[in-house]
């Protein structure tokens, strides 16, 4: 069990569409989003910190600018949709399942761990807000599971 935890909060733009949504949210529209991540150590480093949040910034935010900020998070399945964004030019980043918050938080889960695994660190959570009032948390705690 990690001795120390961080969290870095981020902030971005984006469009979605779940296309097996029932009512509005199957039409294409954006929100700002946000998350925070909580990383964990077992240790300090030589300037007693889990790590710069520098660190955090640079990946994490380097990943999130690149692939979601400003553009359409969008489900494989979604051809015409895909392909409409990519003719105009649009950035597009490509899931393989429906983009809800839930998903979009295990995905940032997964690509933080991958991204931070080198550093020693390890990720404990994600919360990612798709709006101020729902917010999604992967992976659940165990003292509710």
């Amino acid at each position: 069990m990690a001795k120390h935890m961080i969290s870095r909060r981020f902030e971005w733009d984006a469009a979605h569409r779940v296309t097996k949504h029932g009512g509005k949210c199957r039409n294409l529209h954006g929100h700002r989003y946000a998350a925070e991540v909580y990383v964990a150590s077992d240790d300090l480093d030589n300037v007693d910190r889990v790590v710069d949040f520098s660190v955090l910034k640079d990946l994490v935010g380097g990943w999130i600018d690149e692939k979601w900020d400003h553009g359409c998070v969008l489900c494989f399945e979604d051809l015409c949709l895909i392909d409409l964004c990519r003719r105009q030019g649009w950035k597009v980043h490509v899931l393989g399942y429906e983009p809800t918050a839930e998903c979009l938080a295990r995905e940032l889960h997964q690509v933080a761990a991958t991204l931070l695994e080198s550093k020693g660190l390890y990720v404990v959570s994600v919360d990612l807000w798709e709006t101020p009032n729902c917010k999604s948390t992967y992976p659940v705690p165990h003292d509710i599971t």
